[in-house]
């Protein structure tokens, strides 16, 4: 079909060049090449962007969002380019606008007990920053070391922590967004309590980029807590009998701030014959509460319970957790997922899970979460093999019918993008769904803001 446009795509970058004043835009095959595609998801050249725009200030997102109105372009947010689920991927002749540049912390008050920071500041450098002053952050997602504030909030990141601290939902107390229609707004405050108007923060946690541009976060922060922190691992025959003592150890009273669970990880000394392995730890509560703990792995049966109080060990069992998945990827091709379910049917879906592995003969390593029913199986096959095969799709299906049958999530803290935004009538219903669509239309009527991510 012959199609008589109105503007050339270099009338369209000669514009965006007078917005966008404090930054840079890139256009040059590599940066977009760099910048359009994730590695692992996508891998050819048909959503190669327009324009990279790196802002550095919030005048130059708002000029990119004028160009983007003037031109009907869609423009697709990114941070520190973490997504796993095909968030922040460019579309062709986009524009790609990244704040990972925009990584000011702005203050950190201890007396308020938060911290003001831009969307670019990782995870992990703030919370160390925190930490100089007797405070932390408590959303610790796996990818701590290298992602940013800003895309966590995007995707309401998760985190090992998250059975005691909560999510990144449960530790922003507002947020300064920049619309569709370039204005910014600042949404909530610093008061640990507010309910004043729609809680419109709320809204844009986790709304993956497709509601506003996130400018400026307010955080909570929180006091290191007294006393000696306890860790340790314990072994199970699998993963069933792992999720049960999860359960047992999740409603004893102790408060856990980790129940980590792995498939048997070989590289590891702990144990050499257990399928199932369980990291686990208290951050204050002292002999008796570890009494408990050690009182419900007996009951359940657990073998080859460790326990230490060392800095230096429990450091590495932490780096054992972080290490894992990536251990798990090396030299095969793989899908992890993002599951949750409610905590009584944790057991149930890891039943189901290694009865569909055995059944399609699928390799399925199954890890995650535990303390707050958020699994992430994943699924592996021979990289010889290039297409992905179709009884991983099949397994794939099967697991999100069957956690949507046990009341429960697809998507507990990796967010939508591209990959389940297909799923939104099945999770949600048909009558929510089109609320989702209507919330859109209204913050974005014109639809630019990271166009099929999130809904479809």
């Amino acid at each position: 079909m012959t199609v008589f446009r109105a503007f050339s795509n270099q009338e369209v970058l000669d514009y965006l060049a007078t917005q966008v004043t404090d930054g840079q835009v890139f256009t040059d095959e590599e940066t977009l090449k760099k910048y359009s595609f994730s590695p692992r998801l996508t891998d050819d050249d048909s959503g190669l962007a327009l324009a990279y725009v790196e802002a550095h200030t919030t005048k130059d997102i708002q000029g990119t969002l004028k160009t983007a109105r003037k031109y009907h372009i869609a423009v697709i947010p990114q941070d520190q380019t973490t997504s796993t689920v095909i968030g922040a991927d460019g579309l062709t002749d986009s524009l790609i606008l990244s704040t990972a540049k925009m990584n000011r912390i702005i203050e950190i008050s201890k007396a308020d007990s938060i911290a003001v920071v831009e969307p670019g500041v990782v995870n992990g450098d703030l919370d160390k920053e925190a930490r100089k002053q007797g405070m932390f952050y408590a959303p610790d997602p796996g990818s701590k070391p290298i992602s940013g504030i800003g895309g966590n909030v995007a995707t309401n990141a998760g985190g090992m922590s998250t059975v005691k601290y909560g999510a990144t939902k449960d530790n922003v107390l507002g947020v300064k967004v920049v619309l569709a229609d370039g204005r910014e707004v600042k949404l909530g405050g610093r008061t640990l309590k507010q309910a004043f108007g729609y809680d419109l923060t709320q809204l844009m946690i986790g709304s993956e980029g497709t509601l506003g541009i996130i400018t400026e976060v307010i955080v909570k922060l929180l006091p290191i807590p007294l006393g000696t922190p306890v860790m340790g691992v314990a072994f199970f025959d699998n993963m069933t009998a792992l999720a049960k003592a999860v359960t047992a150890i999740r409603i004893s009273g102790v408060y856990p701030t980790m129940l980590e669970a792995l498939d048997r990880y070989e590289k590891t000394h702990y144990a050499k014959n257990s399928a199932a392995m369980l990291i686990f730890k208290l951050d204050n509560g002292g002999q008796d509460s570890m009494a408990v703990v050690k009182k419900i792995l007996a009951e359940q049966q657990a073998n080859d319970v460790k326990i230490t109080t060392e800095p230096k060990e429990q450091a590495a069992l932490e780096q054992l957790r972080r290490d894992m998945l990536p251990a798990v990827f090396a030299g095969q091709n793989h899908i992890m997922e993002d599951m949750a379910v409610p905590l009584s049917q944790l057991a149930p879906l890891m039943d189901y899970i290694q009865e569909l592995s055995k059944r399609l003969d699928v390799e399925i390593y199954t890890a995650g979460h535990a303390g707050d029913g958020n699994v992430h199986p994943t699924l592996v096959w021979p990289t010889s093999v290039t297409e992905v095969p179709e009884k991983i799709i099949i397994v794939l299906q099967e697991m999100f019918k069957k956690t949507l049958a046990l009341g429960g999530t697809i998507s507990g803290e990796h967010a939508v993008g591209m990959l389940k935004n297909q799923w939104n009538n099945a999770e949600l219903g048909e009558d929510v769904d089109m609320l989702q669509h209507q919330i859109k239309a209204l913050f974005d009527p014109m639809n630019i803001l990271n166009p099929k991510r999130k809904i479809n």
